[in-house]
């Protein structure tokens, strides 16, 4: 797992992803290989059974900061 205040989306493309309400979301956790992810979503499913996760896989080069994501989601609204 890599922490997901360093930039390594190029390298590390498969991110778990929490949904938080009000169409908002959270990076939980970034991996370079599905499967790993798979694995730390089964346990992160244990945890926290209430909680909706997700794997994606980020495509992006280049990570937008806080408020130019809430700028652009307030633009798609």
């Amino acid at each position: 797992m890599i922490p997901t205040s360093k930039s390594k989306s190029n390298s590390h493309p498969w991110c778990i992803i929490r949904q938080l309400p009000n169409i908002q979301r959270l990076v939980v956790a970034r991996f370079r290989r599905r499967n790993d992810a798979d694995a730390y979503l089964q346990i992160l499913r244990r945890l926290l059974p209430a909680a909706s996760h997700v794997i994606v896989f980020d495509s992006t080069v280049i990570e937008i900061s806080g408020e130019a994501e809430k700028s652009l989601l307030e633009q798609l609204v």
